[in-house]
């Protein structure tokens, strides 16, 4: 494996190779697609907006990747405020594996785009997590495994402004220049811990998540305190909160702008008998009761009036039964220190749906598949079928340990 000065050098050099070209034209994208086209990776990343709409805006896409295995990176920025980018789709379901950062909204950006995603994954932070890097930014880890320090930019920056800067040029080449080599060392690094198809297991499940930001029925969970909502103002919040969002995609605006928080929480808890009484409810406006917004409030209200109790949409963690809800707090605790023993990101070993999930006994529990079935999901099926218990070890650490069995009579097996 390289040394940090050896792979600084490396990157330097890569670097030297020349600043990113930038695509603007069908004929300069259409060469950069037949030449991606060609190669079996390339590393991607996208830049959008989308604080005052519901869909992201994209404004610059950027690629590198090598002509030779041993090559420099070349890296090209296509600006789609120029041209289509609708033709990367060629690349996209080609048989290259695109290496990402944190893809899951790069991935939403180019469906949209180019209304296809990618054959093959390989996202690099997603991979780090399995040698114990959770959640790390792009930054943090070409540091950590390149020995290199990116420049830091704006991350705020107007992507949508033209012509770009020098400095954002330069930020946003960063963000793909150094993805192919971090890829390597992370994956050798996972090869030689034996995680490396752990790893790509887990890039492919990016694919089976929705792509769109929150199903209706369930945009409700994320309203702040909505646990204290209670009886039918759940229903109403559910109802409201779907008329919402359906409303934001269609005007391709935040939700907040079609009807804030508070308005929807104040609606829920106190339901406005008469069109008259929403007028007065806190956090209304009149901008939030124009074409036809205020009869359509009221007729979310009354659906969740007449809402039937088994069709409300309630979280998973809330459908844990009493008898399982201390086990899946002591599973949540020693998912925890595995996380530390095993140097894997908690995140990726079990979040607190898959434990209740598998506690459940639910089809499909990612707790009883593939990697996670062995390390976590086996010990857990003991420690719920009373085989096994928690204790601490002296110094704070949690151990799995064997329970002895008692048999008839209060006799130790």
């Amino acid at each position: 494996m390289a040394t940090a000065g050896q792979r600084l050098r490396t990157t330097d050099q890569a670097s030297a190779s020349g600043p990113p070209e930038t695509v603007t034209t069908e004929s300069a994208l259409a060469t950069l697609v037949d030449e991606l086209s060609e190669v079996p990776r390339y590393a991607l990343d996208t830049e959008f907006h989308r604080e005052r709409t519901y869909w992201p805006r994209l404004a610059l896409v950027q690629v590198a990747w090598r002509s030779q295995p041993e090559g420099y990176p070349r890296v090209a920025l296509v600006d789609p405020l120029a041209v289509d980018p609708a033709p990367l789709a060629k690349v996209l379901g080609g048989p290259g594996v695109m290496v990402a950062h944190a893809a899951s909204q790069d991935l939403e950006v180019l469906g949209r785009a180019c209304q296809l995603l990618p054959g093959k994954l390989f996202d690099t932070q997603i991979a780090a997590g399995f040698l114990g890097y959770g959640s790390a930014s792009l930054a943090s880890l070409v540091e950590r495994f390149l020995g290199l320090r990116l420049a830091k930019g704006d991350r705020l920056t107007d992507w949508s402004r033209r012509p770009l800067t020098a400095s954002q040029v330069a930020y946003a080449a960063s963000d793909v220049a150094y993805l192919l080599e971090l890829a390597d060392v992370i994956s050798e690094q996972l090869a030689l811990r034996g995680r490396l198809s752990w790893a790509e297991e887990e890039c492919a499940t990016l694919f089976a998540r929705p792509l769109s930001p929150t199903e209706p029925l369930e945009a409700w969970w994320k309203l702040r305190d909505n646990r204290q909502l209670q009886g039918v103002s759940r229903a109403i919040a559910q109802e409201l909160a779907a008329w919402r969002e359906g409303k934001a995609r269609a005007l391709d605006v935040q939700p907040r702008m079609v009807l804030p928080d508070l308005a929807l929480l104040s609606i829920a808890h106190s339901p406005p008998a008469s069109a008259s009484t929403l007028r007065e409810t806190r956090g209304i406006d009149v901008r939030h009761l124009r074409a036809g917004a205020e009869q359509e409030i009221m007729a979310a209200v009354e659906a969740g009036r007449a809402l039937p109790p088994g069709a409300l949409h309630v979280a998973q963690t809330e459908q844990v039964s009493k008898e399982l809800r201390p086990a899946v707090s002591l599973a949540s605790a020693w998912v925890a220190q595995l996380s530390r023993d095993e140097q894997v990101d908690a995140a990726l070993l079990a979040t607190r749906t898959d434990v209740v999930d598998f506690l459940s006994g639910r089809a499909g529990a990612r707790l009883g598949e593939g990697w996670r079935a062995r390390l976590v999901g086996v010990p857990l099926r003991r420690l719920a079928n009373g085989e096994a218990s928690l204790a601490l070890d002296g110094h704070g650490r949690l151990l799995l340990e064997d329970r002895p069995v008692v048999a008839a009579g209060g006799a130790r097996a």
